[in-house]
């Protein structure tokens, strides 16, 4: 549904100015103030027809409800405005709606809110914005997860230098690292999936009895209250629940958990391209966009803007959780804040960690990996970088202990000459006593001393389990 923006909202519209990664995203428009008037709309009107399918509504009266009740016909900042006389958007929604509705039929408008309390619109309609943006969000998962599919088989057994503490460690592969993205990926998008589809809908009066709804309908608790629960499911499509969750948060901390995890499992995919799209290191490259990554100040740069873009998000959304977390700690049958404090989190978790994952199908799909740098690096230590490999080796005819403590001594005269690790190791009786210099030089190799990363890599991308 498009909404116009009056001149109005336009002049306190949240257009994302100083949070440019979710900006212009499709997610942004999902959770926008127009979208939770449309949800709230939805989830009112479901309302009047579940109770029409029971029949203590009028058919009649549902469809007029549902014909009149238009999000377009409200007035966005005025219904913002009279939330701070009630401490929440509903007490004047329900009241402008019953008042557009009575004006087409004022025998439906009676039964507008019928039996019904704030909460129960509010939390239903957070459900449905939650389910739209989650759709755009698995979406965007599987072109990430496609395009880390791809580059993981591509660079299976492409070499490169692995980095522990910031520092040369042992060989690997760039498609083991976008193997391990692609993981990341898919467990976020089957997080995403369960929640999508556990998402229940809010009906429990006044205090959790539903006793409103069942006086309304001169029905006495015979099963009514359960019928009432599934036919509003249906209408909404949204999951019965058990019990009113009024004060049972969990459907709210469910998705603010399922954003973080997300946001943080993208931030890691992130900072690695940061890492290694670093100067000194040039492996990776961001897609080019003429005029993107440009400096104010220094004309040559272009920076990593869609990583740090990510990387913003996944700083943020573990913060905005918390306070979801924290909003379970709700008194009594209706909280007095807590819920009241869950709404603007929860939107912002939703927007960055959609914009997250929209910015990661840019970045994702247009990554730029330079094979030829990463044996490049590879080379920068003179081959110490397999000095584990040629221990190894040597452990069972010289002595574990005095293997390693052989090349570290070789591996410290190497760096202090200058000079390759192997030309060391040539001029030592002890390891040439063992091993040719053509045996050197092939252990010396990097590219050899991969481990299970090739294999490791098909295991991620074929799907299969751990043996």
């Amino acid at each position: 549904m498009t909404f116009q923006l009056s001149p109005e909202l336009a002049a306190v519209v949240d257009s994302g100015l100083l949070s440019p990664v979710r900006a212009g995203t499709p997610v942004e428009a999902a959770v926008s103030d127009a979208a939770w008037l449309a949800a709230m709309v939805e989830a009112e009107t479901a309302l009047v027809r579940a109770q029409a399918r029971l029949g203590t509504v009028p058919e009649s009266a549902a469809a007029a409800i549902t014909a009149a009740a238009r999000p377009e016909r409200l007035d966005l900042v005025a219904l913002a405005r009279a939330a701070r006389e009630t401490a929440n958007p509903v007490v004047g929604f329900v009241k402008a709606l019953t008042a557009v509705v009575a004006a087409e039929d004022p025998a439906a408008a009676e039964y507008v809110h019928r039996g019904s309390t704030s909460q129960d619109i509010l939390d239903t309609a957070a459900m449905l914005v939650v389910r739209r943006a989650t759709v755009l969000i698995r979406a965007d998962l599987d072109r990430c997860a496609a395009a880390l599919e791809s580059l993981a088989r591509t660079h299976r057994d492409t070499p490169m230098a692995g980095r522990t503490l910031t520092l040369h460690a042992v060989p690997t592969t760039f498609g083991l690292k976008a193997a391990g993205w692609l993981h990341l990926v898919r467990e976020a998008r089957g997080r995403v999936a369960d929640l999508t589809a556990s998402l229940p809908v809010e009906i429990g009066g006044a205090a959790g009895t539903l006793a409103g709804y069942l006086e309304y309908a001169d029905a006495p608790d015979d099963g009514y209250a359960d019928r009432l629960v599934a036919a509003y499911a249906r209408e909404t499509g949204l999951a019965p629940a058990p019990l009113p969750w009024h004060v049972l948060r969990t459907p709210i901390a469910d998705t603010g958990a399922v954003c973080a995890y997300l946001a943080s499992a993208l931030g890691k995919i992130a900072v690695d391209v940061q890492s290694l799209a670093r100067t000194e290191v040039g492996e990776v490259t961001e897609p080019s966009v003429a005029g993107r990554g440009a400096s104010s100040a220094m004309p040559h740069k272009r920076n990593p803007v869609l990583a740090t873009l990510i990387r913003s998000a996944a700083l943020q959304v573990p913060q905005l959780a918390a306070v979801l977390y924290g909003t379970m700690l709700a008194e009594d049958e209706r909280s007095a804040g807590a819920w009241h404090a869950e709404w603007q989190p929860l939107r912002e978790c939703l927007r960055l960690a959609g914009g997250a994952t929209r910015t990661a199908v840019e970045l994702l799909t247009g990554l730029t990996v330079d094979a030829d740098r990463m044996r490049a690096n590879l080379a920068l230590t003179g081959g110490q970088i397999v000095s584990e490999r040629v221990a190894a080796v040597l452990a069972p005819l010289l002595g574990k202990a005095q293997s390693r403590a052989l090349l570290t001594r070789a591996s410290h005269e190497s760096a202090d000459r200058g000079v390759p690790l192997v030309k060391v190791l040539a001029e030592s009786p002890e390891v040439t006593r063992h091993l040719s210099p053509k045996e050197l030089d092939a252990l010396l190799d990097p590219a050899g001393y991969l481990g299970a990363a090739p294999g490791l890599v098909d295991r991620v991308v074929d799907g299969r389990p751990t043996a």
